[in-house]
């Protein structure tokens, strides 16, 4: 069930969050400015913003495998719609569509580990389901450029949209749901969680640590190109490694979350990790030097490598009956901040450079340190 759930995710963040790294391509296609050509690459932002409580209340009433089927199979047909539009309000229409029909992946994934797995095995599980987005990624950064070069970008949406409709169909076919209740699982939402600050806290938390995740994830090859002068395909397949790494820790970060029965002390260690390869990253991107490329590489592992903890987290404050919805809201703060971040960051490198961009986004991974709710934290 856990494999299903990260075919699903790995398969629809093809087309809804790897466009990023043919930008250079996109702004040739359509013959736009960077922050343009931004907002088109995370335009599928939108309609996940949309949709994604409405998915999580759909997953808590009818189950996982009505929503991955529907959701990821209608996202596949949206993909390759794209591929034959021309327009760029059409382009950015079609894949916001395509993000709210996909995004039920991201709502449909948490849930599995919720209801399958125990407290104390939840860390790795959730670890492993947050590879699905890395893995996609990583197919992304190897795949997407030499098709865009090859076939250009109707290419590239043409194999997101085929790899979707695998997903969609093995997730319809197969998952199920679970053999047993789980420990505390009850069919009966109980009161609403948010009545519980430290909640708020958490959303909250990735909401500031999406800030640094998105400028990186977005602009980073394109700074590799404009300011290093490196090959589009090169710099996508430093950001594939970068991801691969990012897999790895994540699942080893949630495995020492189940060792100590913490969720958000881990999640503030691995903060100042952040602060320390952000940093680093200000400093060669000032002087160009190779301190840049190497810690754009880290940085893409350490902006991503708690995003599991804090997920996992508000799950289990939501508890079961609550889940689908606020797992929903987890997702929908952090691609508010997304579709925010992404034009304004846009504007703001353009303006005064990459090092300016990556420093907004030190600011608010500092920011986030006193908000993350570890002082007190229970154990699950």
């Amino acid at each position: 069930m856990l494999a299903l759930g990260v075919n699903a995710h790995a398969s629809v963040t093809l087309g809804l969050f790897g466009l990023p790294l043919v930008i250079p391509d996109i702004q040739h296609h359509f013959g736009v400015s960077l922050p343009v050509a931004g907002v088109i690459a995370n335009a599928p932002g939108f309609g996940v913003l949309a949709a994604l409580v409405v998915w999580g209340l759909l997953a808590d009433r009818r189950g996982e495998r009505l929503i991955l089927g529907t959701g990821v199979g209608a996202a596949a047909v949206l993909l390759a719609a794209v591929a034959m539009a021309r327009s760029t309000w059409a382009v950015v229409i079609l894949l916001a569509l395509a993000g709210a029909a996909g995004s039920a992946a991201m709502v449909g994934g948490g849930r599995i580990v919720l209801r399958w797995f125990e407290p104390p095995e939840r860390g790795v599980a959730m670890g492993l389901r947050q590879v699905s987005y890395t893995l996609g990624m990583a197919v992304a950064a190897f795949v997407l450029p030499p098709v865009s070069r090859a076939h250009g970008i109707p290419g590239v949406l043409i194999v997101c949209a085929a790899v979707s409709l695998v997903a969609a169909v093995l997730a319809a076919l197969f998952l199920a749901e679970p053999p047993r209740s789980l420990s505390g699982e009850s069919a009966a939402p109980g009161g609403s969680p948010y009545r519980q600050l430290s909640l708020w806290r958490v959303h909250a938390t990735s909401g500031l640590h999406a800030v640094p995740q998105v400028i990186v994830s977005t602009y980073g090859v394109a700074c590799l190109v404009g300011l290093y002068r490196w090959d589009s395909v090169a710099a996508g397949q430093l950001f594939g490694v970068a991801a691969i790494g990012g897999a790895a820790v994540r699942i080893v970060v949630g495995r020492w979350s189940d060792r100590v029965g913490l969720r958000m002390s881990p999640l503030r260690r691995l903060t100042l990790g952040t602060v320390v390869v952000v940093s680093l990253l200000i400093l060669g991107v000032v002087t160009r030097s190779w301190l840049g490329p190497a810690m754009l590489a880290l940085a893409a592992v350490f902006t991503v490598a708690g995003n599991g903890l804090a997920y996992l987290k508000a799950g289990e404050l939501a508890g079961p009956g609550w889940a689908g919805r606020v797992l929903g809201a987890h997702n929908s703060v952090q691609n508010v901040v997304a579709l925010i971040v992404t034009p304004l960051a846009g504007l703001l490198i353009s303006g005064a450079g990459y090092g300016a961009g990556f420093a907004a986004g030190l600011a608010c991974v500092l920011i986030s340190l006193p908000v993350i709710p570890a002082r007190g934290e229970r154990r699950p």
